[in-house]
């Protein structure tokens, strides 16, 4: 059991939903991106999404592209992304962490290595957006079998006829993207989401987690009652964006995770 599923477990035995936080490795530095993702925990955050920052991230709005270029400006790398992990999984052996981004840097590192490093260094799991199932020998299989859970999208294209492929090889979660889009780029309603998320756990058993077009507290709360749980990405990064301080972003993420477990 990873520590994604057990997450999911426990929050399952609480009847509580879930809040996935998302945040750029590196930005706007390495030692101000370590202060808030070690402050995301004690801020409710269940699950931590961090961002690999990448040259040409084809998912991501304006708000998640700046925050990739401010990180690598700031000298981000895979390498530096992984002991960020690291240094996290000294004080907190529980939260769970996914690493999100591409594929290019992973494959410039060599699938088996960035394997054995990405375990040592504590991660969970792995969104991999630019990596369809049709290439699942290439990473997710590898992924799963060194004990990382390989998360996939699923989106408002994703058809009956597609699902069972998306579904196939997929573990931990599922991210219901609500939006036909970019990351930041629309709002997310329930109405819309609520019978997409009811189509998807008929065919599988593990969590729902819908993000993209989520801004609020009210919002968060939203999505989360008719799904497993929320993400937020692009307002938070843009709270790190304007320069606040990280009390108060963390503050911000506090009042998004407690709308999402309201859920």
């Amino acid at each position: 059991m990873t520590r994604i599923d057990a997450k999911f477990a426990e929050l399952k035995a609480a009847n509580k939903k879930a809040f996935v936080s998302y945040v750029m490795a590196g930005d706007p530095s390495y030692d101000v991106s370590l202060e808030v993702v070690k402050g995301l925990p004690a801020a409710g955050v269940d699950i931590i999404e961090l961002g690999l920052p990448f040259t040409d991230p084809m998912a991501d709005g304006p708000t998640i592209q700046l925050a990739g270029q401010r990180a690598l400006g700031a000298g981000m790398t895979l390498q530096r992304t992984l002991d960020l992990a690291t240094e996290f999984r000294k004080t907190d052996d529980t939260t769970p962490i996914v690493l999100m981004g591409y594929y290019n840097p992973i494959y410039n590192r060599g699938v088996e290595k960035f394997l054995v490093d990405a375990k040592a260094a504590g991660i969970d799991g792995l969104i991999v957006v630019d990596l369809p199932p049709e290439e699942d020998e290439e990473l997710c299989i590898p992924a799963q079998a060194a004990g990382l859970n390989f998360i996939r999208l699923a989106t408002p294209t994703t058809d009956d006829k597609r699902l069972p492929k998306v579904l196939q090889n997929t573990s931990g979660f599922v991210y219901y993207v609500s939006i036909n889009g970019i990351t930041g780029s629309a709002e997310a309603q329930a109405t819309n989401v609520g019978p997409e998320v009811a189509r998807i756990k008929a065919s599988t058993d593990l969590p729902i987690i819908v993000g993209f077009g989520i801004n609020t507290p009210e919002k968060a709360e939203n999505i989360a009652s008719v799904a497993d749980g929320a993400v937020v990405g692009s307002a938070i990064v843009s709270q790190i964006a304007a320069g606040k301080p990280v009390a108060e972003i963390l503050d911000f993420v506090k009042s998004l995770a407690d709308g999402a477990h309201r859920g």
